[in-house]
């Protein structure tokens, strides 16, 4: 099997679907069969051995099939390979079905997935999708009551029963074996015929791109359930310790992750809410005491943001690729300098509670946000989260004394309360 490109009409593109049937395997699949030549490649085959997967990504490979300049070769291999659920809806959308010895396809009945795990679909999508999978096979030739019965009863058949109810039109062990049996093929694309030659094709091969691979390990619905868990536990984590952001931060990131995973919204929709989420992030640790942890969180967001954003096919590839490198190159750059001041930041307070200089002194800091009664303060060239032990409120621009600390929140006190030498916490002077 040889790869890479060939000037050579008579080329067959081949592109593997193994595993779960998921938003990047969808993508991936769309863009290899929209950038075929017909002029190059006279067919695309596509080998799978899928459990299922998801429905969108599903119907969008279906609705690709239709729309691909060349004809659209679907085969189940190796044997032992199956072709369930998901899998079935991609082998009859195909312009030629096949499958190897030994393989297996149809349980196609659709279910409702959740956290408890999955369910069989009401009635009403049941009878959608069957009715959906009968139109698909009438389409392609094929015996629409055989097919229906993948989705109405969980039928399922092996190769050769397959053949046999012409489900499939090609029984093939391997790549070989299909590639004679196909060659000499005619039939009919677009209204136009065509006859394939495939005898002495040459087979090109292709990967995924790094965007690709990062859709498909995210929508992975095991992977999809985790991150929503992940995040849901991080903000209610936030919520009930807050101050320090770092859970409230990365559970939204996690939570938009696994909600994208299931397939709850697009990809170009993601892009978008993780781009702007991103500059959010950034613009929040500016004007705020973030302390670092917005800034990572906002160019994580931004790097998700760009990777997801889908690539135009009127936009120039050039352009594409100069836009990766700037935004990943802004994302590592904002987020080594906000990890930079997070560790600053630690060895600092470190070295200031085990000298115990810092409360001793107890020095005067000014207020930035009012205290009503928190807030926050500037001290030492740093924003601090503050609250008046005295429960009052203390206007912006204040001078205020440090009697104490709780975690990363500072306790003070008015300055004319101070010079009166009322100690209300029992700090050290």
């Amino acid at each position: 099997m040889q790869g890479g490109n060939s000037e050579n009409p008579r080329d067959i593109h081949i592109i593997e679907l193994d595993g779960v049937v998921t938003a990047g395997q969808s993508t991936y699949i769309q863009r290899e069969l929209m950038a075929l030549d017909p002029g190059q490649v006279q067919a695309a085959v596509i080998v799978i051995d899928t459990p299922g997967g998801l429905l969108d990504a599903t119907l969008d490979l279906a609705r690709a099939f239709g729309s691909s300049p060349v004809p659209v070769i679907v085969h189940v291999a190796p044997s032992g390979a199956i072709a369930a659920s998901a899998g079935a809806f991609i082998l009859v959308s195909s312009d030629i079905a096949a499958m190897a010895p030994g393989t297996t396809v149809g349980a196609a009945m659709p279910v409702a997935m959740s956290p408890g795990g999955a369910a069989e679909a009401d009635e009403k999508t049941i009878n959608f999708f069957a009715g959906h999978i009968r139109s698909i096979a009438g389409e392609q030739g094929r015996p629409p009551e055989v097919v229906e019965r993948f989705v109405t009863e969980n039928l399922t058949l092996d190769a050769r029963e397959a053949l046999e109810k012409e489900v499939i039109e090609v029984l093939a062990e391997n790549m070989p074996a299909l590639l004679a049996e196909l060659d000499g093929w005619e039939g009919e694309k677009h209204g136009e015929p065509y006859r394939l030659s495939t005898a002495e094709a040459t087979l090109v091969e292709s990967e995924m791109t790094l965007q690709e691979r990062f859709q498909d390990q995210i929508s992975n619905p095991e992977i999809a359930f985790l991150l929503l868990m992940v995040g849901g536990m991080g903000i209610y984590l936030g919520l009930g310790m807050p101050g320090t952001f770092v859970a409230e931060t990365l559970g939204a990131i996690a939570l938009l992750l696994g909600i994208y995973g299931l397939g709850l919204f697009d990809t170009s929709l993601a892009g978008i809410i993780f781009m702007v989420l991103g500059f959010a992030l950034l613009v929040t640790e500016i004007f705020t005491g973030g302390f670092g942890i917005f800034g990572i969180g906002g160019a994580v967001s931004l790097l998700i943001g760009a990777i997801l954003l889908p690539q135009e096919p009127l936009m120039e590839a050039d352009w594409y690729g100069s836009f990766m490198a700037i935004a990943i190159g802004v994302s590592l750059s904002v987020g080594v300098i906000s990890f930079f001041i997070i560790t600053v930041l630690i060895r600092s307070r470190r070295r200031w509670k085990e000298s115990g200089e810092f409360f001793r002194a107890a020095p005067r800091v000014e207020v930035i946000e009012e205290l009503s009664p928190y807030g926050t303060v500037k001290m030492r060239g740093e924003i601090w989260k503050a609250y008046s032990v005295e429960g009052n409120t203390i206007p912006s621009g204040e001078q205020v004394e440090v009697v104490g600390q709780e975690g990363l929140t500072l306790k003070v006190r008015e300055a004319a309360t101070a010079e009166k030498g009322q100690d209300l916490t029992g700090a050290e002077g």
